[in-house]
Formats: C-alpha cells, sequence, structure tokens
C-alpha cells in the first residue's frame, strides 16, 4: 500500500500545432504535483517536449513514460539523460520500454526478440555512461561496444561530460509479470500501461515482491471529468478498443494479454474481432463498464473522490492524472490525492 501518494502529470504524446501544455505544467508546479511526465510512439519524441517544460520550470519532476530503447542506441539515451538532468537541475526521471513488435521492427527496423535480454544490456550501458568510472564497453550480444568488425578502429570512451548524478532514476514500462518483475530487480520504478487498483496488486505481487525499499510504481490514470459518469465511461472505452484491437497483431498483442490476466479473456477477444473487422464503434461499445471504470477516474468530481480510495490502497506511489489541463481540476486533484 502507498502510504504517501503523489501526484503527477501526464501529457502523453505531443501533437503539433498548438498543443503546448506549458501553462498546465506551471499550475501543476505550482500546485505542489510532484512530476510531469511525457511519452512517445511513433511520432513526436519525449524528450523534446520534456525540455521545453522544463525551461519553462524551476521545481516539478521531469519523467519520460516512455521513451523506447529500439529508437535510440543505450549511449544516444544516456546522453539525452545526462544532459537533460544538468539542464534542468536534476530533475529527470528516464522512463524506457520495449514497445511491442509492429513499432520496434515496422517503425524502428530493429529487431524485436529477447526483450528482457536488450533492456538489461540496455540498463548496464546507461549506468556505465553515467558512473563514469571507465570506458564504456560491452561484450553485447545486442549493443556490443566497442562494435565488432567494421574498421577496427572503434575503441571504448568515456564521457567527455560528467554526469550531475550518476544514478539518474530508471523506471521501466512495462506489462507482462517478467519485465514487471525486471523492473523490481534492475530499475527505480515501474511505468504500468494498464492498470486496474482492484485488480493488478494480486495480479502482479510475485513479481514485485523483490523490489527494494522506495521502489516506485508511477502509473497513469486517465481523468474524465463529466457530470454524465456513463458518457465520460463511453469516452474511456475508445483508446481501450483502440489497444486491444490496433496495436498489437491477431496473434500477438501485449495489451490483450494484460486483460486476459485481468479477468477479461471472453470480452477482449470479442473486442479485438470487431475491430479488425473494421466494427469499431462495436468495438468501443463491447469493453466492458467495469473494465473502463477500473482503469480511469470517470465522472462528477464527487464520484472521483470516491474511485480515488481504491488507488490509495494499492502499491501505486505516484499516481499521473492524464487528460486534465485546467487549474481548477488539478488543483480539486491534488486536494483529493494529497489531502
Amino acid at each position: 500500500m502507498a502510504t504517501d501518494m503523489r501526484i503527477g502529470l501526464a501529457l502523453g504524446y505531443w501533437g503539433a500545432g498548438a498543443d503546448d501544455a506549458t501553462e498546465a505544467v506551471r499550475a501543476a508546479e505550482a500546485l505542489g504535483y510532484d512530476s510531469v511526465w511525457t511519452a512517445e510512439a511513433y511520432g513526436s519524441d519525449a524528450f523534446t517536449p520534456l525540455t521545453w517544460y522544463g525551461a519553462r520550470t524551476e521545481r516539478i519532476g521531469l519523467g519520460t513514460a516512455i521513451a523506447q530503447i529500439s529508437a535510440r542506441t543505450p549511449v544516444a539515451t544516456a546522453m539525452h539523460a545526462l544532459t537533460l538532468d544538468h539542464l534542468s537541475g536534476g530533475r529527470l526521471r528516464l522512463g524506457i520500454g520495449v514497445s511491442g513488435p509492429q513499432v520496434v521492427e515496422g517503425w524502428y527496423g530493429r529487431p524485436f526478440p529477447r526483450p528482457l535480454q536488450r533492456t538489461r544490456e540496455y540498463l548496464d550501458i546507461m549506468r556505465q555512461v553515467w558512473r563514469r568510472e571507465a570506458p564504456v564497453a560491452s561484450a553485447g550480444p545486442h549493443y556490443p561496444l566497442p562494435l565488432p568488425g567494421g574498421s577496427g578502429l572503434g575503441r571504448p570512451l568515456k564521457s567527455i561530460t560528467r554526469p550531475l548524478r550518476p544514478d539518474i532514476p530508471v523506471y521501466l514500462g512495462a506489462e507482462g509479470p517478467r519485465n514487471v518483475a525486471l523492473a523490481a530487480e534492475a530499475a527505480d520504478g515501474w511505468v504500468p500501461m494498464f492498470y486496474h487498483p482492484g485488480i493488478s496488486p494480486g495480479l502482479y505481487a510475485d513479481a514485485l515482491a523483490g523490489a527494494p525499499e522506495g521502489f516506485d510504481i508511477a502509473c497513469t490514470v486517465s481523468v474524465l471529468h463529466a457530470r454524465d459518469t456513463a458518457a465520460a465511461l463511453r469516452a474511456a472505452k475508445a483508446p481501450i478498443a483502440f489497444y486491444i484491437g490496433g496495436m498489437g497483431a491477431r496473434s500477438s498483442n501485449f495489451h490483450l494479454d494484460v486483460f486476459v490476466r485481468m479477468g477479461f479473456e471472453e470480452e477482449a477477444h470479442k473486442v479485438q474481432e470487431l475491430f479488425l473487422a473494421g466494427r469499431r464503434a462495436e468495438a468501443v461499445e463491447a469493453v466492458p463498464d467495469e473494465l473502463a471504470d477500473g482503469l480511469t477516474l470517470a465522472g462528477p468530481l464527487p464520484r472521483i473522490a470516491e474511485r480515488l480510495a481504491a488507488w490509495r490502497a494499492s502499491p501505486v506511489g505516484t499516481l499521473l492524472v492524464a487528460g486534465v489541463r485546467d487549474e481548477p481540476t488539478l488543483r480539486a486533484l491534488r486536494d483529493m490525492v494529497l489531502g
């Protein structure tokens, strides 16, 4: 159980045009929000918007939820991280994750297999860069340094920039139990993709059993503040249906697998079939109310306050509210979470 829950602001992907959340980030900082987090998929990157907001604030923590490891080599991500950590005065929390095979191989052109081993190597190399104890080297097999073959002139190097902190906090975005266990073993925190406070604590208890003291679960929850709870839940179902049906292949969809483990196997497969058949409106309607309600905070503020009790009783340490940018609602949520 998280006894001292923090509240953060999840901005998600940056959108072109007028998608500048500076005022919301500044309001969150003034209200005592712990952190602001940005994301990436296959469009905008996570680091550029985060730097933008970091330059316009002074205290609020800066998190990536998540930066995809196939988008950059380990040393490139380590360089991004140490630079932003320096410029922000030590405010970075680096969330990284693998993503799925469609994005990894279809967008980045990198192989997907053995994601746990790749993540371990990635973490080791980044920490070598930040600790700066010796020239960085790795036996691979995924990220060998120096590169075998080639010109034969490569040699291990040490960062010419001294990191502000040699132990930048790293969070892993993970869905499967083995990936969550890796986060508990090798990272400082876990960023769940879909988390149901009434179901997920039991599902991941074994995976998190070895987590050290201070391990943080930073969980995004979409807030749909509306007078009409039923309408809010209908809106909540659309992204859930998209991830079940559209963000993975029919034969391999890690998001669908999460809902199967939650106990919604029949419903999740029905949503997938409808979505893949082009019947998207029906797919959205097929998402169970119980699931949408468990994954989000929907309805009027008094109802949201009641629903927060389950989150406060969960192991989540940092609740990242998404979909809210106006100061009055940010203030109300702050008061509910922090008391």
